[in-house]
């Protein structure tokens, strides 16, 4: 933290130090966190300017053709992709859920285990890898979603592996949406596309 007195220097524990006490390295440490922090905070707060306005020109754009058609550009979700005349930029936004599991969780746990117990040897060794991967034993609580909806797509008839989807669905909660944007370019038309990079670490 910098201090308002230019001759002493607060040290973690709040105390002043004079700055003649100072190594020279500490404070060149000092400098260049300090600045780097800055710039830092600066575009931290630019990008999120750009972010308001991005979606601001996108759903106004969305009105707008909704104005036209009668009908709002995007599912359900607001999913929207919006592509340059020449098809040489476009910007998508996406709207994810976040989602949770109930008790119920594990109640389909516990069935899924039952059929796969009943069904003894006959059991598809694919089936049992996919279900532990899915409530990734091992880890107490933890669960490999893309896994675990794989289990529901499969068209197994027994009635107690149906109970079990069905307490799979039932065990899902939504507790929030959050929006994305991604924005991309290309040469031409028939190259593919690339994303213009807004995380500092794919810079």
């Amino acid at each position: 933290m910098t201090t308002p007195n230019p001759d002493y220097m607060t040290d973690p524990k709040g105390h002043l130090v004079p700055i003649n006490l100072v190594s020279d390295a500490d404070k060149l440490e000092d400098q260049t966190v300090n600045d780097i922090v800055k710039f830092a905070t600066d575009l931290s707060g630019q990008i999120a300017r750009f972010k308001g306005h991005t979606f601001d020109d996108v759903n106004t754009a969305a009105e707008l053709m909704g104005e036209q058609y009668g009908v709002r550009k995007g599912g359900q979700k607001g999913n929207m992709t919006f592509t340059s005349y020449d098809g040489c930029r476009k910007v998508q936004v996406q709207v994810a859920d976040n989602i949770t599991f109930g008790p119920q969780l594990q109640i389909a746990k516990g069935l899924i285990d039952e059929c796969i117990e009943e069904w003894s040897e006959k059991s598809n060794d694919e089936i049992k890898a996919l279900v532990n991967h899915a409530f990734d034993v091992g880890k107490e609580g933890q669960v490999n979603r893309t896994a675990l909806f794989s289990l529901r797509r499969m068209n197994i008839k027994h009635p107690k592996w149906k109970q079990a989807m069905q307490a799979i669905t039932d065990s899902i909660r939504i507790v929030g949406t959050k929006s994305y944007v991604r924005i991309y370019e290309r040469k031409d038309a028939q190259a593919s596309w690339e994303m213009i990079a807004l995380n500092i670490a794919a810079v």
